[in-house]
């Protein structure tokens, strides 16, 4: 078996209303309904898939292995790469949603600020050098 690209991936919503508000809405995304399915064939492809161990993610956002026990864990985590993540990290909190990493530079070089979408979906804001690189 040879998989060639990530031929789509996307939250699964409890809350359709909430989901349309932060990837349509706040995040710009041209999603067409189709009720409320939300879908795009116009958004560039997955630049980098991974399996994150949870201790692995629970370091980048809380600096220590273990997930809290009062916060969801997440089952899948998704990166927007954003123009300019200071402007996009305002507007995330301006719409009420509670970064918990902000701006941060991780070790390997990428600014980020991850989040909990409404599904559950460990999803972050990033600025990441070395792919913009390879995109001019």
């Amino acid at each position: 078996m040879k998989v060639l690209f990530v031929a789509g991936f996307g939250p699964v919503s409890s809350q359709p209303a909430d989901s349309r508000r932060l990837y349509r809405d706040l995040l710009s995304l041209d999603l067409q309904a189709e009720g409320d399915y939300l879908h795009t064939e116009a958004l560039g492809g997955s630049k980098h898939f991974a399996i994150w161990p949870l201790t692995d993610a629970a370091q980048s956002c809380f600096g220590k292995p273990s997930w809290p026990a009062d916060i969801p864990i997440p089952q899948a985590w998704i990166e927007f790469e954003v123009e300019d993540l200071d402007h996009a990290s305002t507007e995330l909190r301006d719409a009420g949603y509670l970064p918990l990493v902000d701006a941060v530079t991780e070790p390997w070089g990428q600014r980020v600020t991850r989040f909990l979408s409404p599904e559950g979906l460990l999803a972050a804001l990033v600025e990441t050098p070395w792919l913009r690189q390879s995109a001019s």
